[in-house]
């Protein structure tokens, strides 16, 4: 008998096979009923017969995936299968292993009819093992995506949430630390509560841009007629103050003028010059220029110090990386969420410019930002 029609033929002793390793599993298992162990898998074998009965005799396995890839329209048996296994708290290991014992059951159920003299068509056997493996990917790659939307939904109702309370920590800090009549001791005090609550403020905001990047088309931006010289001139009086034995050099030629979109700029700013001053030679002059060239705001930071490793320059502005050249030698952690170089990176391709990076020992390690005047 071929594979396709002793599947039909034996549906349901394959179904409670299913059921009986899914009850197996921790937890999940046992308090869901048979219907919801079961679920998807009769579609998905019926999915496999229909594949089985269709797919050419002779067909590469790299032509079948193609051939087969989830359509983004119609979402297949073994996509929701996926979805609702986690819903129903199994791990993707756990899912996997379904696949496996699915796989097991039919195969092994098949090949008995071998002690009653009925042949085994090896090209079943193979075509088979393409479809549970599509099958596979489909539900791999559609819990995957289920788990990011989560997360990411998860990320901005946490970072939402906090701003409120943030909020109300940081201006209860600043009146504290502007009140007279307080004591050194307590002024003290109040200035590191705001100095951490700032800190803190600047961590969930860069957890919701990461978060709009993951959900939507990057980070937005609302464009206006700024002048971006002060804003980069405070943002270097702010880093010289935070860091006192830093030595950063300012050079700016005049008005740098244009659409931009001023507090996301200084975000840039701010991001650029921070990872100078953490991860550079604070010994050996940072230089921060701002000037108008052919049409462009071109921002530029350069330092001294260890260059970063060429097998990490590529990664640089992932919001992964987490990349900390001192955490490279000395295995330190970097401060933060290791966000700064990612989002600066968005808000300078949401005004339409570039931003490059070189680093080696003798020349040190410089930023380029080039942003064009009008958007």
């Amino acid at each position: 008998m071929r594979l396709p029609d002793f599947i039909l033929e034996n549906l349901e002793p394959m179904l409670q096979a299913w059921e009986d390793f899914a009850r197996t599993i921790d937890t999940p298992g046992a308090a869901l009923d048979s219907k919801a162990l079961r679920d998807h898998a009769d579609q998905v074998l019926r999915a496999i017969v229909t594949d089985l009965r269709s797919t050419p005799a002779v067909q590469s396995q790299a032509a079948t995936v193609q051939e087969h890839e989830p359509s983004e329209a119609l979402e297949t048996a073994a996509e929701t299968h996926a979805v609702t296994r986690l819903m129903a708290g199994f791990t993707i290991d756990q899912m996997v292993s379904e696949y496996r014992a699915l796989r097991t059951s039919v195969l092994g159920q098949w090949v008995k009819q071998t002690n009653f003299g009925s042949p085994i068509h090896v090209e079943d056997m193979t075509r088979f093992h393409e479809a549970i493996d599509q099958a596979l990917t489909e539900s791999v790659a559609s819990y995957s995506r289920a788990v990011e939307a989560s997360r990411n939904v998860f990320l901005g109702i946490l970072g939402h949430d906090l701003r409120t309370p943030l909020g109300a920590s940081l201006l209860g800090a600043d009146m504290l630390r502007r009140s007279e009549g307080m004591g050194e001791r307590a002024t003290k005090v109040a200035m590191q509560i705001y100095t951490s609550v700032t800190r803190a403020s600047q961590i969930v905001g860069d957890l919701l841009d990461l978060t709009r990047c993951q959900l939507g088309p990057g980070i937005p931006i609302k464009t206006m007629e700024v002048d971006l010289s002060p804003i980069c001139e405070r943002i270097v009086e702010e880093v010289r103050a935070f860091h006192p034995k830093a030595n950063v050099l300012f050079k700016v030629e005049g008005a740098v003028r244009g659409q931009f979109d001023g507090a996301r700029m200084e975000q840039v700013f701010s991001n650029i010059v921070g990872n100078a001053v953490q991860h550079g030679d604070i010994q050996a002059p940072i230089k921060v220029a701002l000037a108008v060239e052919e049409g462009h705001a071109v921002f530029s930071v350069h330092n001294n110090g260890d260059p970063i490793p060429e097998d990490v320059m590529p990664f640089i502005f992932n919001p992964m990386e987490r990349f900390s050249q001192r955490a490279v030698i000395d295995h330190e952690s970097p401060e933060g969420l290791g966000l700064g170089l990612f989002i600066a990176s968005e808000i300078v391709a949401s005004h339409q410019g570039t931003i490059d990076v070189t680093s080696n020992l003798e020349q040190g390690t410089a930023f380029l930002v080039k942003v064009p005047i009008t958007q």
